[in-house]
């Protein structure tokens, strides 16, 4: 048997899972400062949730999905928003709005393994649910920008760019273009930054002879009229202090439920190609399912892009063992009385691992350090007879000899 993961899905040992704690332990904070609650569904959907609800590509192309044994049709979520508009459809009556809802969930979806992108992530979803306008869609685009000043990012590292689906609407329209058309320029426009300007135009050009982008770069009257909402929104983001963002024509997101604003974040370096992560207003996902109009805004940010981020810009911390301290019976004879000692240190909140295994001093202190466990002390007759301890920063070297009791201050207040 080979010890290799799954092509694109990734194992978590303890010094991976502590930078995937961090990522989440930060977007989770900035969120219900914001005011957004928790929620979770199961990882299995039926597959017609997709069918009208997501991209063409993303159904026929890079979904898992199988029949189970009652013959039905399941996907394995390769997103969350159908989920949380089929969540919230299902109890609108009791669910008080404006209603913000965010979710961290893991999703798969068949595509090619390649830097940013994976067959399995984990994505925060944030969604605000029950109201039109502007300050609904900056408080969304705030919070995401929150959220990577949150992990130490500057301005410079990042910038948004923000469109309007309905300015493109009005630019199809001004164009001339049927919906196949659109369709076909929708997709086109989604992978523009990927390619070369040249190969961009070239490709719009068998589409319609009028591009839309450069319609919305003209002085056309009804597209201007159009494009004033989104250069509202960016003001308003500016005066929020979210200065690293811009209007920009292009951004039209894949999936095919966006109705208005749309939004993209893109790493500066250069060293990440694609949008970090995205979102939009989609208005008329939550009615699908047979209720009242409930319009909607939100974003998902995956946790491959936001890594590759952190990396580029040295911003990944030094994550800490859940391990407090590393407590090592002075001998065989010792196990049992450090086994208690390491019990009272719990029972205060201090997270102990009690030395097992080794006989020899050196190879308890060797262990600590590959374990990532911070602090060490021994324990044997001579610490339980003076009520007192050695504890060790094994970083710094430092060492302090306090009474048990004394032993969270200098663990947990470092």
């Amino acid at each position: 048997m080979k010890t290799d993961s799954y092509k694109g899905v990734r194992d978590f040992y303890p010094e991976d899972e502590r930078i995937q704690r961090h990522l989440f332990s930060v977007m989770s904070a900035t969120a219900e400062r914001f005011g957004y609650e928790p929620y979770n569904a199961s990882i299995l959907e039926p597959t017609e949730l997709y069918l009208e609800k997501s991209s063409e590509e993303i159904i026929k192309e890079q979904t898992y999905t199988f029949t189970d044994r009652g013959e039905r049709s399941v996907t394995l979520r390769p997103e969350m928003t159908p989920t949380v508009a089929r969540m919230v459809a299902g109890k609108k009556r009791e669910l008080g709005f404006p209603l913000r809802w965010y979710s961290i969930p893991n999703c798969f979806r068949y595509e090619k393994p390649q830097r940013g992108r994976l067959r399995e992530f984990w994505q925060l979803n944030v969604d605000l649910f029950g109201v039109e306008g502007t300050t609904a869609d900056a408080e969304i685009i705030e919070l995401a920008y929150s959220i990577l000043k949150g992990y130490g990012a500057t301005d410079d590292m990042f910038v948004i760019k923000v469109a309007d689906r309905n300015l493109l609407e009005t630019a199809f329209d001004a164009a001339n273009m049927d919906e196949t058309q659109k369709r076909e320029y929708r997709n086109l426009l989604d992978k523009r930054l990927k390619m070369d300007p040249a190969d961009f135009e070239k490709e719009a050009a068998k589409i319609t002879e009028n591009d839309p982008v450069k319609l919305i770069e003209s002085s056309d009257d009804s597209v201007k009229e159009a494009e004033c909402a989104v250069r509202d929104l960016v003001a308003i983001l500016k005066e929020r202090g979210v200065t690293n963002v811009e209007f920009d024509p292009g951004i039209v997101r894949g999936f095919d439920y966006y109705t208005g604003m749309v939004f993209e974040v893109y790493d500066t370096s250069g060293k990440n190609q694609r949008a970090m992560f995205g979102g939009g207003r989609y208005d008329y996902l939550v009615e699908e399912y047979g209720t009242d109009h409930t319009p909607a805004v939100g974003f998902g940010m995956g946790d491959v892009t936001a890594r590759d981020f952190l990396e580029t810009h040295d911003l990944l911390p030094t994550a800490r063992a859940t391990g407090d301290l590393y407590l090592a019976p002075v001998s065989e004879a010792d196990v049992e009385n450090a086994a208690g000692a390491a019990a009272l240190l719990r029972e205060k909140g201090v997270n102990v691992a009690l030395g097992m295994r080794h006989s020899k001093m050196a190879d308890h202190l060797r262990a600590a350090s590959k374990l990532a466990i911070p602090y060490f002390a021994a324990y044997g007759e001579s610490e339980r007879e003076k009520g007192t301890i050695i504890v060790k920063n094994l970083e710094t070297k430092e060492e302090h000899s306090v009474p048990l009791y004394e032993v969270p201050r200098i663990v947990k207040h470092s």
